[in-house]
């Protein structure tokens, strides 16, 4: 498989979605296009095969689609960074603000490996608030979260500010919200 690919061409642009003047950039023509979704995770274990990531996180629900071939290609764990409420189990929870309201992130205890580096996911990257979220509460577990990864980065939301000190990786970034 080439590890060149035309990315933008496979990413639908919706526009006013879910609001007027909102340009939405769905992935899920990503995943329909086979050719799209190969690159994507060849890109992704290109990337990363030469890390010492210990695991990758994953945010629900399409960084999962994206987090677990990832850590199947790699050979490491994945972590399920899920919507509040939804892990059965001992939960680190992580509390944060939206644009439109306030939210809730949680990890299994048991899934955060103390002391070791983790691969934060996610398919996009807006304003970062989900991700640094979803560090905290691996942080708080006792682990490292150096490097973030997308596959689409929107930087003109601003994401870096609220991952400082991360390294964040995207196949695809957005300067502008052109309609």
């Amino acid at each position: 498989m080439s590890l060149t690919y035309d990315l933008d061409k496979a990413i639908r642009k919706v526009p006013n979605y879910p609001k007027e003047g909102i340009l939405f950039f769905d992935i899920t023509s990503i995943l329909t296009n086979p050719e799209a979704f190969h690159f994507c995770v060849d890109r992704m274990v290109e990337i990363y095969k030469d890390t010492e990531v210990a695991a990758v996180a994953g945010i629900e629900s399409r960084g999962f689609i994206f987090a677990a071939p990832l850590a199947d290609r790699l050979g490491i764990p994945l972590i399920l960074v899920r919507k509040a409420g939804k892990l059965p189990g001992e939960t680190w929870r992580q509390d944060y603000r939206l644009e439109y309201g306030e939210a809730a992130v949680e990890i299994h205890k048991t899934d955060v490996p103390a002391g070791k580096d983790v691969l934060l996911i996610d398919d996009l990257i807006a304003t970062g608030g989900t991700l640094s979220a979803a560090r905290s509460i691996l942080e708080k577990g006792g682990a490292t979260v150096k490097n973030v990864f997308g596959v689409i980065g929107l930087s003109f939301l601003n994401f870096q500010d609220k991952l400082p000190g991360i390294e964040v990786t995207t196949l695809i970034n957005y300067e502008g919200e052109e309609m």
